[in-house]
C-alpha cells in the first residue's frame, strides 16, 4: 500500500518527466515511441498514477538523454522546468 509520501513522490517524479519530455519538444506519443513504452503508460506515470518499475524508469531516463540519478534527483526536489 502507497503512503501519502509516496504518492507525492510518484507525482514529483511525473512531473518532473513531464517537463523534461516538454524540454525536448516531444509529444506523450512520440515519447512513448522513443522509450518505448504505450502511451498511456507515459500518461499515467506523467500524472503520478503508475508506480514505475525500476527499468521502466531507466528507459524513460534514457529516453530523456538523463541518467536516472538526475530524473530522481528533479523528483525528490520537486524540480519542475516546464
Amino acid at each position: 500500500m502507497l503512503t501519502s509520501d509516496d504518492r507525492e513522490f510518484l507525482q514529483r517524479f511525473g512531473e518532473a518527466v513531464r517537463a523534461r519530455r516538454k524540454e525536448r519538444g516531444l509529444s506523450q506519443e512520440a515519447f512513448a515511441d522513443e522509450v518505448p513504452l504505450y502511451r498511456s503508460y507515459i500518461a499515467d506515470v506523467e500524472r503520478g498514477a503508475r508506480n514505475v518499475g525500476l527499468v521502466n524508469a531507466m528507459r524513460i531516463a534514457k529516453a530523456l538523454g538523463l541518467p536516472l540519478s538526475q530524473l530522481i534527483a528533479d523528483a525528490e526536489h520537486g524540480e519542475s522546468r516546464g
